[in-house]
């Protein structure tokens, strides 16, 4: 060995070594981060106290194939992220000094007083999270007395989960007629013949409610999901219909792309005497459309964002439809909803009832039943705040003068 070479070893080495040493302390850190990450989400785990503090246990707890189909949406997101960012751009501007000793959450719908206007979105194969299902998320809502709506594609029949609802200890609809806590979420597949079987099951059931959704004649583009095709594990079918569709291709066949305003809601009409909800309503002239047509309420909704994507949130595109709507129908909002503020705002803005989709998922992942009544309770109790903060006793009184909620969208 040369003594040049000699010297570079002499001069590299302690370099090599101290560079070892700190890309060591690097990792030793990296590892140590991480074992305080899984360390706070073990303690979220034992005692969750919001939505947010769900969200990573859920990820955790239900397969990557599940969560993939469930937390993303269509194209770049734009709109899904959107939905929750608006509430952000939304503020509260409170009132002091009011009694508010005596705070009232409850609201009329279709002749039916719940207890609070938080309800739960049609979210499809809810089993993929939890063994309990749309069982377990029927026996919550209607041990609290809010409403769920029923998606078409679920993994349990609408008649087993009628059941269940009307299972719940001191349920005072166990034999009635209809199930106030169930509506039902349909989509009019290109079968006619089948879509009015499940009308005619739905209304056979119990269900008080029809909610037609209208933003589908195509499944979106979701890239994550074109990505990773998502199928259902061979143990689980889509109970409403027969055999096991166990694709989104499925879904996709099965949807019709010619429903329209002229046939449908009146052949709808002809077919049940539920309440008639049209959810998928973004833009003033199809509310407008939506009365004429004789529904009996509106649902503002962009599907979580998982349709087209750069439209507006559910939160931006409600004033023109509640300046719209003028009162003549209930307005029920979803997308986005994380926080008793975000209800207490979607409320100022003119809807009547609001709902959540995800957080109901999460939830379900983190304890079945238990885990969405306790979702509930975030979302009942953070209302029962607001309102008391911000000097609303009844939900009736919450008005646009309670906020100031100006973007560049709803200038336009």
């Amino acid at each position: 060995m040369s003594a040049f070479s000699s010297i570079i070893i002499e001069i590299n080495f302690p370099s090599a070594v101290a560079a070892k040493a700190q890309a060591g302390t690097q990792e030793s850190a990296t590892d140590a981060k991480a074992a305080e990450t899984v360390q706070a989400v073990e303690e979220i785990v034992d005692n969750p106290v919001c939505i947010k503090d769900l969200e990573p246990i859920a990820k955790r707890k239900i397969s990557s194939s599940a969560w993939s189909y469930y937390s993303t949406g269509a194209m770049d997101e734009e709109t899904m992220r959107n939905n929750v960012d608006s509430f952000s751009r939304i503020r509260i501007r409170p009132r002091v000094l009011r009694d508010v000793s005596n705070i009232d959450t409850t609201v009329t719908l279709f002749g039916h007083t719940y207890a609070s206007p938080v309800g739960i979105s049609p979210t499809a194969m809810m089993k993929l999270c939890h063994a309990d299902g749309e069982a377990g998320v029927a026996r919550a809502v209607a041990g609290l007395n809010q409403a769920q709506t029923l998606s078409t594609f679920t993994t349990m029949s609408l008649e087993d989960v009628a059941k269940a609802a009307r299972s719940v200890p001191d349920y005072p609809f166990k034999s009635a007629a209809r199930i106030p806590n169930l509506w039902f979420q349909l989509y009019i597949v290109e079968d006619r013949h089948k879509a009015e079987q499940l009308v005619r099951r739905a209304d056979a059931a119990g269900y008080s409610a029809l909610v037609v959704t209208v933003d589908t004649p195509q499944l979106g583009r979701r890239l994550h999901t074109i990505r990773e095709p998502f199928k259902l594990p061979t143990d689980m079918t889509h109970a409403n219909f027969e055999g096991n569709s166990d694709s989104l291709a499925a879904i996709n066949t099965a949807v019709d792309a010619s429903v329209n305003w002229n046939r449908d809601i009146s052949w709808l009409r002809s077919i049940t005497k539920l309440p008639i909800i049209v959810k998928g309503i973004l833009t003033a002239e199809d509310a407008e459309l939506a009365v004429q047509a004789g529904v009996d309420a509106i649902g503002v909704s962009n599907h979580g964002g998982r349709q087209l994507d750069s439209v507006p949130s559910s939160i931006e595109a409600l004033p023109e439809i509640a300046r719209a709507v003028k009162g003549r129908v209930p307005i029920i909002l979803d997308g986005g909803v994380r926080k008793g503020t975000d209800v207490f705002k979607a409320l100022a803005l003119g809807a009547t009832y609001v709902c959540v989709g995800r957080p109901s998922l999460y939830a379900l992942a983190y304890d079945g039943e238990e885990g969405v009544r306790k979702m509930l309770g975030f979302l009942n109790e953070e209302l029962r705040l607001a309102m008391t903060l911000a000097g609303a006793t009844k939900v009736k009184d919450i008005n646009r003068n309670f906020i100031r909620a100006e973007t560049e969208y709803s200038r336009l």
